[in-house]
Parts: C-alpha cells; structure tokens; sequence
C-alpha cells in the first residue's frame, strides 16, 4: 500500500479512474443533492478501491449491467472523512455510486433568496479546494489524480446551472431544466465547480463572458471588460490557452476568496467591482492559474507554493505588460508584507513557513496562508535574476510544455530546474526557500520610484495633492505602514482628508478599518458592524475579527457579530473565524 497523498485515501497500487458522469438534482428544499457517478477506470482491476467521502449518505454501489458491489464506508476520521472501499471483480472497468449529499456538505453554500442581490431566487455554489470535492462526489480526492468528465445538473426551471466546464444543452422537464455538461480536459478533483441561481451572461470578447445576478450584470461586465486583453498578454508571455473559453462568474458576497480558478468558469468576489477597475489584478491571478495549477498542478497540498507561487509570479508579469513595472513592484512590496504578516502568525509552526510542507494530520484549510504564495514568488524571482529574463522565460515556457495536464512534486520540480538551470538552484539557495523557515536574507526586495515615494511618507499624513493619483495598492502600503499607536487626531485628520471610511474600494477600506480600530476611531467601528454583514471574504473577515477581538473594549462585539452573520458565511470562512475567536 502506498499512500502518496496525507490528506486522500487513495492507494497509488490501486486503479485509477479516467472519467465520470456525474448526475445530481439540486433540492433546495433540503438542501442535499441526490447523485449517482459512475466511474470508468483507465484499465479493468480487480481487488479494493479506495474512494474519499465526507458526510455522503451511500445508497448502493453497482456494475454496469447494474448488479450490486460489495463496498463497506469507515466510520468518519478527522480532515479525512470516510473511505469507501469497493470491492471490483475480476474484468470490471466500470462503475456507479448513488448517494446524496448532506446538508452541511463542506464544499457547498446554500443561499436564501434574501442573501442573494436579486432577494428572489436561493444560489447555490461549490468551493472544491482544496480537498472538499469528496463532500459532493465519492472518488479519489487528490490532485495528483486528473479526470475527465461529464454532468448533468437537474434544477428549477427559473434558474440557471453553471459548470467549470463546456455547456452541451439544456432540456426542460415540467418545472424543473436540466443542465449537460463536459470537461473535455483532465484536471484535479478541487476543480470541480458549479453554481445554481438566477444567473445572465454578457458577452466580453470572443473568448470571454461574464455571469452574474441580472442586478450586478451590467456593473460586472463594465469592471471585467478588459479581460481580452489580459488573456492576450497571458499567452505572449506562457504561450496558447489551453482552456478555450475564460468566462468568469460574479459571485454572492459570502463567497470566501478573491476568486477561484475553475477552468472555463473562474468564480470571483463581487467586492472587486470598485467601479474603476482598481481591483482586477485579482482576474489576472485567476488567468494566470490556467497555466500555473490548472495545466501544471501540484501533487497534493504538501507542494501547495508550486501552484500558487508560479501564479503570483505569473500575475505580476501580466500585470507588468499591462500597467507597467512601477505597479507591479507595488503588488510585490504589498505581497511582501503580506509575507512578513504569515509568517508572524505562524511563529510558534515554523515548520509550515516552509515551502515544501510535511502535512499529515495538518487540515490544509488550516495551514493555508500567503507563504506559499509570497515565498514561492521570491524564489522564481531570485530564479529569474539569477538566470536572467529570456533564459528564465524559456525555462518557464519549457516546464509548462513538460508537465502540461500533469502534477507534479517540489522534488521533481527541482530535477527539472537543475536540469534546465544548471547551478541556478544552488546560486539562490533554494534549500532554504523550500526546507527552511522564513525568508533567506538575500531575497529579492521590490524596487520603484513610487515605493520610494511612499517610503518618504512613513508616518506623515499626505496633502490631497500628494495622493491624488495613488493606486488601492499605494493606499495600503501606506495605511500598513503607519504605526500602532497612531494618534486618534491623525486618525480623525485622515478620515476627515480622504473620507476612509467610506471607501468603496474594499482593500483600501480593510486596511483602513484596520488601523482605525486600533486606535478607537468610533465611526469606524459602525462601519466594520455594516461590512462584516455585507461580505464572506475570509481577506476582509480574518483581519477585522482578529483586531476587534484583540481588543476589550471591542471583544464582546465581535462574538455578537459573528452570532448575527455566521451563518452568511461560507464554512471555510466560518471555522476560520471561530478559530480567531476561540484564542481571543
């Protein structure tokens, strides 16, 4: 037996599965999905086969010609879940589970009409990342593992089902349509993604829509409008897109993240429609994740930094094309503190400010931070100073044409890099960025006549004509930068200046309420009480919860906040919360 993967059941000695037909009806009544997916597997096998479940309630488990398979569903275990072991007989290469859900599944939000713009019609969404698609559909959890696969998604008649993947039809039946689907690519488990709701598109580019309620549609579609033109540069610098359509889907506030790159259909936080479209480097985050993840995934959450460090780097570049290496350093020097933040907070585990993590027993949910992210980008940035830029553009270009559709470990990821860089991991010291905690002394430093700018502002309160021109991402630099115990009439001088508080730019508001509430800005706090009942961020939630319940005076309401709004939140976002709370 050989389990390659601490956070999946599954048995490298065991067959694989190539493809699945996944069919569900969505029953928001109790909120459960009733299912059946049948698994074909790459060759006929015989003996055990390990799936991973969690809170699926398994009904029967049956061969093609329809007759009954042995399976026995352990009893629950901690991150896990439950494995279901089937039993194939000799020759089988085909078979189907039915199941349903349960109405807690962790990869699935629930929403009512009144937690949705529209206040008509509930929404419902999956967050499959990183190991909650077993919550939804029994199989081999881990990424190290690509399927294929087709779905079919029965629904209300009023509303609209999308999927991460190419539509086929829709057929309606009485009061109820149902949705076809196909992924025609291979791609990891966490990648499967839908949502159900009232839902319209708009038309970008030829390759490019956008969904959203019918009452966000037309404001979406005028902040994502210039998503041709990062597509276009994405492929100048990583080559052809693989993924023939990039369409996005605006979100519910609850939604938990920036975005989600769910190929075909990156899912994204309404909080990034501004108005002036200062917020869509996260779009290029999630562009650049069709090449960084998608194409070339990470084996398991142990190697987590190769995903998402090559797609900070990945986006910094798109957005150097796009708006120039001024605004990208900014991204850098914001991502740097975010670093400085991570690793802060996980002083007392250093083992998990590693890049290549040990994560057995450790929920990966819980050991998620920007380290892999940040730390990862300062490794290829020190890569690609080393090499130089064409050298490195070339390596990048040869490592996604070898690992295209494939997963891949840091240990394999570092005998192509010496392969294709000789002597370029040792001239960076590469060991300490992937075994070592923190950050080597030698890492790359964002460099920039407006960071300089910023630098000559530390501490000091900018005239209006100072700051007229400043980014989002020069006002947070700005704002994390000033010191814990800034006086209340600076505080009082910014706000009355700049009107901070009513900032409808979230990052900048964030940052913001941050340090108001420090310094027990009053109205501030009214503020924080409208937003936490406005968003599902866990970017906004964690740091607003953290500061106020860090506080005496502010505790109390913090735990009042969280009993008003909890339940808008997504799981995800929930247990991150009460884990703050629970050390207050």
């Amino acid at each position: 037996m050989a389990r390659l993967d601490p956070h999946s059941y599954n048995d490298s000695t065991q067959p694989e599965t190539e493809t699945l037909d996944w069919r569900a009806r969505v029953d928001f009544k109790t909120q459960r999905l009733h299912a059946e997916v049948t698994h074909t597997l790459k060759e006929a096998s015989a003996g055990p086969l390990d799936l991973d479940t969690r809170d699926l309630e398994i009904r029967d488990v049956v061969d093609a010609a329809g007759r009954p398979l042995p399976y026995i569903l352990s009893p629950s275990e901690p991150i896990l879940g439950s494995r279901l072991r089937i039993e194939l007989p000799v020759g089988l290469r085909q078979f189907t589970v039915r199941y349903r859900t349960a109405p807690h599944a962790s990869a699935l939000q629930w929403l009512t009409p009144s937690q949705t713009a529209g206040g008509k019609h509930p929404f419902l969404y999956s967050q499959c990342q990183a190991i909650h698609a077993r919550s939804v559909v029994p199989l081999q959890d881990t990424p190290r593992i690509r399927i294929r696969y087709t779905a079919s998604l029965r629904i209300p008649k009023a509303l609209k089902a999308v999927m991460a993947a190419s539509f086929l039809r829709r057929e309606e039946h009485g009061v109820e349509a149902e949705e076809h689907y196909e992924m025609p690519q291979p791609v990891p488990p966490y990648l499967l993604a839908f949502a159900v709701g009232s839902l319209a598109p708009k038309e970008l580019g030829p390759r490019s829509r956008v969904w959203a309620e019918p009452e966000l549609l037309e404001d979406a579609a005028e902040e994502f409008s210039g998503v041709d033109d990062m597509l276009r540069a994405a492929e100048s610098l990583f080559g052809p897109y693989d993924w023939e359509r990039f369409d996005l889907l605006t979100m519910p506030p609850s939604f938990p993240y920036g975005g989600m790159e769910n190929p075909r259909l990156t899912f994204l936080t309404p909080t990034l429609i501004t108005g002036d479209k200062s917020l869509v480097n996260v779009v290029a985050h999630e562009l650049a994740h069709s090449w960084t993840g998608n194409l070339v995934t990470n084996a398991s959450a142990e190697h987590f930094w190769l995903n998402e460090g090559f797609t900070v780097f990945a986006e910094r570049r798109i957005l150097e094309v796009l708006e120039g290496p001024e605004v990208s350093a900014l991204h850098g020097a914001l991502g740097r503190r975010a670093l400085d933040s991570a690793l802060q907070h996980f002083r007392a585990h250093p083992q998990l400010t590693s890049l290549r993590t040990h994560l057995a027993g450790v929920d990966p949910d819980e050991a998620f931070s920007q380290i892999p992210y940040e730390k990862g980008y300062l490794l290829l940035r020190a890569m690609e100073d080393a090499a130089g830029r064409p050298a490195f553009d070339e390596f990048l270009r040869r490592y996604l044409a070898t690992y295209r559709f494939r997963a891949l470990t840091t240990e394999e990821f570092v005998a192509f890099a010496e392969k294709e860089l000789p002597g370029v991991l040792t001239k960076v010291d590469a060991e300490a960025y992937l075994h070592r905690p923190g950050v080597p002394p030698g890492a790359p430093s964002p460099r920039s006549l407006r960071l300089e700018a910023m630098d000559a502002l530390r501490g000091k309160v900018p005239t209006p004509e100072q700051a007229k021109d400043w980014t989002p991402a020069e006002w947070q630099l700005y704002l994390e930068s000033l010191p814990w115990d800034l006086p209340r009439d600076v505080i009082q001088q910014l706000d009355a200046r700049f009107s901070l508080t009513e900032s409808r730019n979230s990052e900048v508001l964030v940052a913001w309420l941050v340090v108001a509430l420090r310094a027990g800005w009053e109205p501030a706090v009214a503020r924080t009480e409208t937003f936490l009942g406005e968003v599902g961020r866990m970017k906004y939630l964690k740091p607003l919860y953290g500061v106020l319940s860090a506080s005496h005076a502010h505790r109390s309401l913090a735990r009042a906040l969280f009993k008003k709004h909890g339940e808008r939140y997504h799981p995800i976002a929930r247990q991150g919360v009460e884990l703050i709370l629970s050390r207050a």
